[in-house]
């Protein structure tokens, strides 16, 4: 699996260039921030929601901690998505956040 530092997708985000970011928290941990236009599906309802995803997009993957994502990320990946987990989580994140 591939893995991107949040600094790396900072720098994403301040180029204006288009990535999509998918958070895996709970919804009471989302609540409290997120990374601006990041989607929002909870871990335990990726595997029922990645119909919505396209496969020739990339996804940068986000959790608290990079467990969560992780694991998102290899469920992804096997089902032949282009995906990233972003290392650290938001615990290492220090951008934006809305």
């Amino acid at each position: 699996m591939k893995e991107i530092s949040p600094n790396e997708v900072k720098a994403l985000l301040k180029g204006n260039s288009t990535i999509n970011i998918i958070d895996v928290r709970e919804v009471d941990e989302v609540k409290a921030g997120k990374i601006p236009n990041a989607m929002h599906i909870p871990l335990g309802l990726v595997e029922f929601r990645m119909q919505d995803l396209d496969k020739s997009k990339e996804y940068i993957m986000v959790c608290r901690s990079g467990g969560r994502s992780s694991r998102a990320a290899k469920l992804l990946e096997d089902h032949g998505y282009k995906v990233l987990n972003m290392t650290g989580g938001m615990l290492e994140w220090n951008g934006p956040i809305e």
